[in-house]
């Protein structure tokens, strides 16, 4: 996901909960975290936060319009949100996706249409798309 937030131009990633990030708790650098982004870690802003809400909190009151990106009653399909000029994306895990609290606290829910077989995409994978999508423009 580094590589695709540089390569579209995310201004910065904050991650969260279990998410690994490039230097561990010892403040060593992650090895297999450089491997997989290639040095985008260190073209990309990024900060870690305890607390998934407040760090949502805080990206509201700085006035970002938050987007969870997940399978849900009140989704919309991607290509239909309407977008303001600051936006964050909020991604959830590969296996349980966002929880309904956190949901609550976006400001929209968009949905990548699946027409196969599976349910779910790779996080990944949906990041690139949803990152092309609403970023591109």
């Amino acid at each position: 996901m580094f590589r695709t937030a540089d390569a579209i131009g995310v201004s910065r990633i904050v991650l969260s909960g279990y998410t690994p990030t490039p230097i561990d708790r010892f403040g060593r650098v992650r090895t297999d975290f450089a491997k997989a982004s290639l040095g985008a870690e260190h073209s990309v802003a990024w900060e870690y936060s305890d607390d998934v809400f407040s760090a949502v909190k805080k990206l509201k009151e700085e006035g970002f319009q938050v987007i969870g990106i997940e399978q849900d009653k009140n989704s919309a399909d991607y290509k239909d949100i309407e977008l303001s000029e600051k936006i964050a994306i909020l991604m959830g895990t590969e296996t349980t996706g966002i929880a309904p609290e956190l949901l609550a606290q976006c400001d929209a829910i968009a949905e990548i249409p699946m027409n196969g077989t599976k349910e779910s995409l790779n996080v990944s994978v949906a990041a690139g798309i949803i990152l092309y999508r609403f970023l591109d423009r």
